[in-house]
């Protein structure tokens, strides 16, 4: 059994475990490094292709982001090589958001680090990496770096600061279990995030080949001008298969190849979004959806601390977890709750579209709604979606001090609608239904290694009955 707990920094950890500072648990010398400042890097430094560069902007939930990186060249590698990274370092947020931090992984190995983080690279003879790497994100952990920071507006930790925080740690190899624990549900959640990934993108794909480039149609009349058949054209454009290969494709795909080409017409015909297909309609968002602002929610108070709602701001639209820092009263008109698949659009500040799959929750203003009586879940999203990137830069040409859109700029966005039955287009029906399948499970699984982490941390658990808790807290 675990020993009595003792009060820390942090709450209540496991009397056995052991302390010291973080610098006494580093390599010497090397232990916790800043990045390269201004006159080490500078903006003509960065190419198209190179060695990539670890930002604030890349540090995620443990993970490193390999979404938009900046490179620098391998001659710069090589003169910055102190600043170098490791499978196995942890690269921490050393100005603003204090408690951010990611382990560096073996993909990541070689990478460099800003100016604006902070290294550590801890001596693995005494403290795991992947261990120390989910001690920091304990939340007892993250409150306590966050006010040990300096600065009122712009928070920042330093080398000195961090280094002289306290380490709780078990011995190396009930480390190394527990790591390996929260490993397996970090892997879990990732190769959930990428599922979901590649739906999203498969559905998009459709959507835009279908409903935007009309690419079936266009198939069509190339066919029919050769003098081809404009079925099977269509057929080889929806699938990506050549017409010899449609032939071995098993009897049931290829009905339904059949019944999608027959869906499209083999003409185009002009309309005020350009040529459409021949049948189709022209309608603006506002006629295929309704977009239904949430509420200023500090008016809607709970009326007991029992019964409430949590509250979606932007905030939380974009992290996809709504807190309990805000409560709201159950009883607002039901317009304004969403729940989960829900679609989500922040019209205001950071303009974006999401399936919500946080759980019920009350929708703050500047936040819409959709919703459609006429038309299915994939068709408003996907469209709306579609129209995102000139909002955007709408908001973008008129922001003073948080830009936005008007329902005029709504009105204003002209959508192509078939004439036949929505129920036929069942292929993006499934890939958006999957999608929001995958966040759930996504949700769930977050939701576990966040309970399962400060008990184990703590020792709380002892990873010896760590199978058992784990089953049952799945249940």
């Amino acid at each position: 059994m675990s020993a009595d707990p003792q009060i820390t920094e942090y709450g209540k950890i496991r009397g056995d475990f052991s302390k010291n500072q973080l610098a006494d648990l580093c390599l010497e010398k090397i232990g916790v490094q800043t990045g390269p400042f201004g006159s080490q890097l500078h903006n003509e430094d960065y190419v198209e292709v190179g060695t990539p560069i670890i930002t604030v902007e890349h540090l995620g939930d443990n993970r490193i982001l390999h979404q938009n990186t900046p490179f620098v060249s391998d001659k710069d590698k090589e003169r910055l090589s102190k600043y170098h990274l490791q499978n196995g370092d942890i690269v921490f947020s050393r100005v603003g958001s204090v408690d951010r931090r990611a382990l560096v992984r073996k993909s990541e190995n070689g990478w460099l680090f800003s100016g604006r983080c902070l290294r550590v690279r801890v001596d693995k003879s005494k403290i795991d990496p992947t261990y120390l790497s989910y001690f920091f994100g304990l939340e007892y952990f993250r409150n306590y770096i966050r006010s040990i920071a300096v600065g009122a507006t712009m928070p920042s930790i330093n080398t000195k600061i961090l280094s002289d925080v306290p380490i709780y740690y078990p011995n190396l190899d009930e480390q190394k279990i527990i790591a390996n624990i929260l490993c397996s549900l970090d892997d879990k959640i990732e190769l959930s995030r990428q599922i979901n990934q590649t739906l999203e993108q498969m559905a998009q794909a459709i959507f835009k080949s279908w409903f935007v480039d009309f690419e079936p149609v266009k198939a069509k009349i190339e066919a029919k001008k050769n003098g081809q058949d404009p079925e099977r054209a269509a057929m080889s454009t929806i699938s990506g298969k050549t017409d010899a290969e449609l032939d071995h494709l098993p009897p049931v795909q290829l009905v339904q190849l059949t019944t999608t080409a027959a869906l499209f017409p083999n003409e185009l015909v002009d309309s005020k979004l350009g040529l459409i297909p021949k049948g189709w309609e022209v309608k603006p968002l506002d006629k295929i959806a309704h977009y239904q602002n949430g509420l200023a929610l500090q008016k809607f108070r709970p009326e007991n601390e029992a019964d409430f709602l949590p509250v979606v701001k932007i905030a939380q639209l974009k992290a996809g977890v709504a807190t309990t820092d805000e409560k709201a009263s159950p009883n607002i008109k039901p317009s304004c709750i969403i729940d989960n698949g829900d679609v989500v659009f922040s019209w205001s500040g950071s303009l974006m579209v999401d399936l919500w799959c946080g759980g019920k929750a009350a929708l703050n203003q500047h936040l819409f709604k959709v919703t459609s009586d006429s038309y299915p879940k994939w068709f408003y999203y996907l469209w709306t979606k579609h129209h995102l990137a000139v909002f955007q830069q709408i908001a973008a040409d008129k922001a003073v001090t948080m830009g936005h859109i008007k329902r005029s700029h709504i009105k204003e966005a002209l959508c192509a609608v078939s004439n036949v039955d929505f129920g036929v287009f069942d292929l993006i029906d499934k890939l958006l239904f999957k999608q929001i399948e995958s966040r759930l499970e996504c949700v769930t699984l977050t939701k576990l290694r966040d309970t399962l982490l400060p008990k184990l941390l703590s020792g709380e658990i002892s990873v010896g009955k760590t199978k058992t808790t784990n089953e049952e807290m799945a249940v």
